[in-house]
């Protein structure tokens, strides 16, 4: 990557560039291998003839992201499991200085690849429709008509309610205090009714095989946990915000790191993500201990 660094037109632009990769493909290191490839391909451009150097990564950078799309599609429906974006901890991997959150992500697996596209390209990261169009091979109009379905789609998704980064870490903590002390009374006053808790593991450590719907669901397997972690305590790395969301980076029983994010609305839990699968955790190395 030193190349990279040497050359202040792509240099600049890498953050954002990583940024909008991950935000199509979920996974960090998917990402940055597209950045490198798109990068390999600026080497060969010819700089006099590029009025835009950032229009023009940001379409090849998309159109890489729309092949590897494919793939990645093909992998997940083979998955064990809950499928959950790798988590990139605030400060801790590309910027993340956009209103994508965690539930927002897993929105975007459910659109297509080009409507993905449209909506991060012109609602998230300013596009206009005719550039929109130049990067997806697609004409202006029918970018807005992917940009809209996409907003119809993922409207759901976005928060109703924000909640401020302090409060927020500081229901996490409590969380974390009363599913490890077994205190059942206090979890389940954090907890919506119909919250949901999904946790991936990929089928590489232990893990729910499918996503538990309902408060009764959630405490029941909460019950369980907690006796588990009687046996072997958690270990606290630190509170962080993941995604967008508040959660914390834990060690737990075998020395499994993982990550679990909270999405809270109204003072309510109403969704706990848990990433468990070690091939989506390496990148949080350099964050985890603070």
């Amino acid at each position: 990557m030193n190349g990279i660094r040497s050359d202040p037109s792509f240099a600049d632009l890498r953050p954002r560039l990583v940024r909008l990769a991950y935000r199509m493909l979920g996974s960090v290191a998917d990402a940055e291998d597209v950045v490198q490839d798109a990068w390999a391909r600026w080497l060969v451009t010819d700089r006099d003839a590029v009025r835009e150097p950032a229009a023009l990564l940001r379409t090849i950078v998309t159109r890489l992201c729309l092949n590897a799309l494919k793939s990645a599609r093909r992998r997940r429906e083979t998955y064990i499991g809950p499928w959950l974006p790798e988590p990139i901890v605030e400060d801790g991997g590309p910027d993340s200085g956009d209103d994508i959150t965690l539930p927002l992500m897993i929105a975007l697996e459910r659109l297509s690849p080009l409507e993905r596209a449209a909506f991060l390209l012109h609602d998230v990261f300013g596009m206009g429709f005719d550039d929109v169009a130049g990067a997806i091979g697609r004409e202006p109009a029918a970018c807005r008509k992917l940009a809209s379905r996409a907003r119809e789609h993922i409207r759901a998704a976005r928060p109703r309610f924000a909640v401020s980064k302090e409060h927020g870490l500081e229901i996490a903590a409590a969380f974390f205090a009363a599913s490890r002390n077994g205190d059942m009374g206090k979890l389940r006053s954090l907890l919506a009714d119909d919250v949901t808790a999904s946790t991936d593991g990929g089928g590489k450590v232990p893990a729910s095989p499918r996503a538990l719907i309902g408060v009764a669901e959630v405490m029941a397997r909460h019950v369980q946990l907690a006796q588990e972690f009687n046996r072997s305590p958690s270990l606290l790395i630190r509170y962080a915000v993941i995604d967008g969301l508040p959660g914390f980076i834990s060690i737990e029983g075998g020395g499994v790191i993982q990550t679990t994010t909270l999405h809270i609305e109204q003072d309510k839990i109403l969704a706990i993500y848990i990433t468990r699968n070690p091939d989506k955790l390496r990148h949080l190395d350099s964050v985890s201990v603070q």
